[in-house]
């Protein structure tokens, strides 16, 4: 599946004392691999989940809409629409608060087979879908959170450089006879280490970026406002074996996984009313990308691109 929408996935309310929100894997129904995103619909005065960090995964916030409170460490920010939260790896335990309206937010986060999470209250450890106890009591860590009591918010700090509003990160501009965009590479300005979170928007007619695709780094997409077309083309190879390019409309709301090494290149093309988009993926040093209309390859870890002569695979073959 290429394309989902958070309008038709299924969509689950996770309650346990303060804890409250409705929960929706976007990632898992548009058949992502190694990252995943969450749509976390917070009830008023109600928090996301457990204060915690994540022993080997970095996650990116996204607010969609409404307005609360980042907790972190016992210090609270103020976060409303546009802002980007990054937490890395083992450090700033944290959870969000709702306001008096509710926070939507996105939480994009990488698949670490071997990842363990810290919950402090709780007294556990998590190993995938393992929970370690700390301690004697068996009862569930999102109970044993709700027991330790309400957190102590103290008034609102200036925020921290791990959090930034889209209007405050430059864009970096992209123009070319088919390809424009202005995408702002939040999760960088914020912090992030090992993912990336860029919000992109596109002129009408225009495609984001030209079509390309990875060998090693897996793609999210959420469309914020808009509509448009995701455009998927496969590689000479697969054309010769009958894979015919297709079309997908998208707008606000849809849900884009583009895993790694498919062969099949990728873009966006915008409506008439233009296209804003987020862009989420990994860093890998070893990916390699590929770009089929120029014949170009890009090789991350080193920095360098070149172009390729297209060669049958069967020549100089018996």
């Amino acid at each position: 599946m290429a394309t989902v929408h958070w309008d038709e996935t299924a969509r689950e309310l996770v309650e346990q004392g303060p804890l409250a929100a409705y929960w929706s894997e976007l990632g898992d129904a548009a058949g992502s691999v190694m990252v995943g995103v969450n749509r976390i619909e917070i009830l008023p005065g109600k928090r996301s989940g457990p204060v915690h960090t994540e022993g080997e995964e970095e996650e990116i916030f996204w607010v969609l809409g409404g307005s609360g409170l980042s907790w972190q460490e016992g210090e609270t920010y103020e976060v409303g629409p546009g802002d980007c939260l990054v937490h890395v790896a083992s450090e700033h335990a944290h959870t969000l608060l709702a306001g008096e309206e509710g926070l939507d937010v996105l939480a994009f986060g990488m698949r670490a087979y071997a990842e363990m999470g810290y919950l402090p209250r709780a007294g556990v450890m998590r190993h995938g879908r393992a929970t370690i106890d700390l301690s004697p009591d068996s009862r569930h860590p999102w109970e044993r959170e709700a027991a330790a009591g309400e957190l102590e918010l103290p008034p609102p700090s200036p925020r921290p450089d791990r959090i930034v509003n889209v209007a405050d990160v430059s864009p970096d501009e992209r123009h070319g006879s088919t390809v424009a965009s202005e995408q702002r590479e939040l999760g960088r300005a914020a912090g992030s280490q090992r993912s990336g979170l860029n919000h992109v928007t596109v002129p009408p007619g225009m495609l984001n970026v030209p079509p390309h695709c990875h060998s090693a780094e897996e793609e999210l997409f959420v469309v914020l406002e808009g509509t448009g077309r995701l455009e998927l083309t496969p590689s000479p190879r697969q054309a010769a074996y009958g894979v015919e390019k297709s079309e997908h409309e998208v707008r606000r709301g849809a849900v884009v996984s583009r895993p790694a090494g498919t062969g099949i290149a990728h873009a966006f093309r915008a409506g008439l009313d233009g296209l804003k988009l987020l862009a989420y993926g990994t860093r890998d040093p070893n990916d390699i990308c590929y770009y089929p209309r120029s014949g170009k390859i890009s090789w991350r870890g080193v920095g360098l691109i070149g172009r390729i002569e297209h060669v049958d695979y069967w020549d100089g073959e018996d």
